[in-house]
């Protein structure tokens, strides 16, 4: 019963994985630009996006609803398959990138950046939408430099190692017969061409917003760090 039910949650877990990806390329394209027109380029090319991501259906069945699948399916599989015989050892790149970013980065990065400006309650006061631009992340990069730093830069890294590895795999599933199997011996070019590609432009991005002076007044700043301080990891 248990073999007869992995086949189906492998199909679920590759099934979700293109809207993961092309909301990955929507939400990870302003840091980058911020390398041609700094955060306000930024702020602008992340408003549009919104249109896509954070709408009150997108948001919930183009974006929540897909992780979750893609993270449940992935873990059934795995208990399921029992720990004889596993998908792919715990300690592969696959397996370790999707759990520090499904079980740590994420859900910080999604609690910081999405929940907690909501908070009516002073001193936040519901940073809206139109407020929380890039500005609010220059706020957390230059008052917490380090801790700021490791959590983008974890986040984006996983992310994108995870996605050179899951790309291998659908490719060898849904393409090879067609244009020919991706050897395992190419995972290293793939992992580097992601890096190079997807993560460094949006780190070299995120250096050029550190460096620029705030522009939002005082009080709204304070309703920024107010917001990261709700999060026990900037209270430490």
């Amino acid at each position: 019963m248990r073999r007869a039910v992995i086949p189906y949650l492998t199909k679920i877990a590759h099934g979700s994985s293109p809207f993961i990806t092309t909301f990955l390329l929507i939400h990870l394209a302003p840091p980058a630009l911020a390398n041609l027109g700094g955060s306000s380029l930024s702020s602008q090319s992340m408003l549009l996006g919104r249109e896509y991501y954070q709408t009150s259906f997108g948001e919930k069945y183009l974006v929540l609803a897909p992780i979750a699948i893609h993270a449940l399916s992935a873990f059934l599989k795995r208990v399921l398959s029992g720990p004889k015989n596993p998908p792919r050892p715990p300690s592969s790149l696959l397996t370790t990138t999707g759990y520090a970013t499904m079980w740590l980065l994420l859900p910080v990065h999604f609690l910081v950046h999405r929940c907690l400006p909501t908070t009516p309650a002073p001193p936040i006061l519901e940073v809206g939408p139109s407020e929380l631009d890039y500005e609010f992340v220059k706020v957390g990069l230059q008052t917490w430099p380090w801790r700021s730093a490791l959590l983008y830069g974890g986040l984006v890294l996983c992310v994108s190692l995870h996605m050179a590895d899951g790309m291998g795999i659908m490719w060898n599933a849904y393409l090879a017969q067609t244009w020919g199997r991706v050897k395992q011996s190419m995972r290293k070019y793939r992992r580097a061409g992601l890096v190079a590609g997807v993560a460094l432009p949006v780190l070299s991005g995120l250096v050029v917003v550190a460096r620029e002076p705030i522009l939002s007044f005082a009080s709204t700043v304070k309703r920024f760090e107010a917001v990261f301080l709700m999060s026990w990891i900037y209270r430490l």
